[in-house]
């Protein structure tokens, strides 16, 4: 897994390490559901630089495999990575709740069959737990996209929340640092990540590259 604040951070050479030479790779941007204008803008910010670097992306929507687990397990299953990234992560939890991901990606993951690779969002919804996400990201902005009610369980792959955005200017406000420094008080394990940190696991080994 290759777990970032903002896209590759400053490692992309540790990305191209573990996926070796590009090839076929889906990408998941369900978390900008809740973005009707921008979602396509959204994805083509993703697809783009995907491409010149020399990969092939395709979207899978999950939205398109509500209640088709099967059907996106097969789809998932030919790709030997998977890129998730940024955006609300409520919206993208539910959407892994209505399409079976959220059963799906930890199969694969534990039968080592793809890399996933997933920044902000994308990154956060592999904690065990969302609370706290709810200062940065709108848990109302479910309903309306997903047609159900917010999901706070993170899918539990990692064990310990990741905090993305840290010093950042793309969080103005300071709310990444705000939730690390509570976490920090409560003296819970997490991973605050600024934009150019990125957090690998490779078998049982976890290891933090900061930028």
């Amino acid at each position: 897994m290759f777990l970032a604040s903002y896209r590759f951070g400053a490692h992309y050479d540790v990305f191209a390490a573990m996926t070796g030479a590009p090839g076929p790779i889906a990408v998941i941007a369900n978390a900008c559901d809740s973005w009707p204008r921008a979602r396509d803008a959204a994805l083509t910010s993703e697809l783009v630089p995907l491409r010149e670097l020399g990969f092939r992306p395709e979207e899978v929507d999950l939205r398109e495999y509500d209640g088709r687990p099967a059907e996106l397990g097969d789809r998932l299953a030919r790709f030997p990575v998977v890129w998730v990234r940024g955006g609300n992560t409520f919206v993208l939890r539910a959407q892994f709740a209505r399409s079976g991901a959220d059963r799906i990606l930890p199969e694969l993951l534990e039968a080592d069959a793809l890399v996933y690779a997933g920044y902000s969002a994308g990154a956060c919804v592999l904690s065990p737990d969302l609370h706290g996400l709810e200062t940065s990201d709108d848990p109302g902005e479910v309903q309306p996209a997903c047609g159900i009610d917010p999901v706070w369980a993170g899918l539990g792959v990692i064990d310990r929340p990741i905090v993305p955005h840290l010093d950042s200017p793309t969080d103005p406000e300071g709310t990444g640092n705000a939730l690390a420094n509570r976490l920090a008080a409560a003296g819970t394990p997490h991973w605050a990540l600024t934009d150019a940190d990125v957090v690998v696991r490779d078998g049982k080994e976890t290891r933090l590259y900061t930028g």
